[in-house]
């Protein structure tokens, strides 16, 4: 265990967190809504500083990111917990296992063995993932700072809850982020996941001022954030935010508490993609359609195919220091020629 990261002592031994946008009180023996980080005797502790439940070498575009070092592999790690309750969660088993099992497990792994693994395995980056990075934030931060002495680079897969201050600690050792804009009204956020809308919105306009590298997901759901209204206005923000940022819009599978909704049809995918480029989005992205057109990179220029993509792998890859071989515009992105 370790004591936990941006909290403050209150009366009475309670605590309040300030690592994420929920600012839990805590009262003495028990935990914040992510289940891992618990008031001991007026001291905050990570219950979950160490304990990797799951430890994979991935190829970047699974996260993901397709234009912050295609091609490399990015070892990605995992703590159980959450600070979301999404209903349809593709990692319930892990992200809520302390909610809904009042468990935690994992392997023990510090930082330098996370760092090791990923110096040996030749992953250019080490991604913090699967479940919500900042409720293991001091297991991340510490990694993220001892990598970044090494020449890894460092990725958050988030649901961008954090807080500003929990940003700023991390900077600038914290590279690229992809972060779930799950919907863009408040009521989804409250009644599927257990969050607001605002905080995510806000931590989005945070990592553009910071310079970090941003690319966004958004899981279509059928009946619940698929409207062209609300696709348009979640487009239009994120135009106004930066045109340069890829959106990936992902189809839906039935899963975890919400099985009742069919899978996402295809062209509900293309349809939205369509939207996100009338905004004004240079670069709009199909996930979960393997072998569509949308998860191909095309220049926004000229039109040229940049990089063929199959799923997460790269058939093709034709961007020349940054820019596009055939009208040499500037392809916005983090790139290794």
């Amino acid at each position: 265990m370790k004591e936990a990261y941006l909290y403050e002592r209150l009366e009475n031994e309670k605590v309040r967190c300030h690592l994420c946008n929920h600012h839990c009180v805590i009262k003495q023996g028990r935990t914040g809504i992510c289940g891992v980080r618990e008031n001991r005797s007026g001291t905050l502790v990570s219950l979950v500083y160490t304990e990797v439940i799951a430890r994979h070498c991935d190829p970047i575009e699974k996260k993901p990111l397709f234009h912050f070092l295609p091609g490399t592999r990015s070892y990605s790690i995992a703590t159980v917990g959450c600070n979301f309750r999404c209903l349809f969660c593709q990692n319930a088993d892990i992200s809520q296992m302390p909610a809904d099992h009042h468990r935690i497990m994992g392997e023990e792994m510090t930082p330098e063995m996370i760092v090791r693994d990923a110096l040996n395995t030749r992953s250019a980056s080490i991604s913090y993932t699967y479940t919500e990075p900042t409720v293991y934030f001091e297991l991340a931060l510490d990694t993220a700072r001892l990598a970044a002495s090494k020449g890894l680079k460092n990725v958050f897969v988030t649901n961008g809850y954090m807080t500003e201050q929990c940003l700023r600690e991390i900077f600038p050792d914290l590279n690229a982020a992809n972060v779930d804009l799950k919907a863009f009204n408040d009521r989804f956020y409250k009644e599927q996941c257990g969050a607001r809308l605002d905080p995510v919105l806000k931590t989005l306009e945070n990592m553009k001022k910071m310079g970090i590298w941003l690319e966004v997901t958004t899981l279509l759901i059928p009946g619940l954030n698929d409207s062209s209204s609300e696709l348009e206005e979640l487009a239009k923000f994120l135009a106004g935010l930066d045109p340069d940022i890829p959106w990936h819009i992902s189809r839906f599978h039935p899963t975890y508490r919400l099985t009742n909704i069919a899978p996402t049809p295809a062209a509900s995918l293309r349809k939205a993609r369509d939207i996100g480029y009338e905004a004004g989005l240079k670069y709009v992205y199909t996930g979960n359609v393997p072998g569509d057109e949308g998860e191909k990179t095309f220049c926004h220029q000229c039109g040229e195919l940049l990089i063929d993509r199959f799923g997460f792998n790269i058939i093709k890859y034709r961007i020349k220091q940054g820019a596009c071989p055939k009208c040499g515009s500037q392809i916005p992105g983090v790139w290794a020629d």
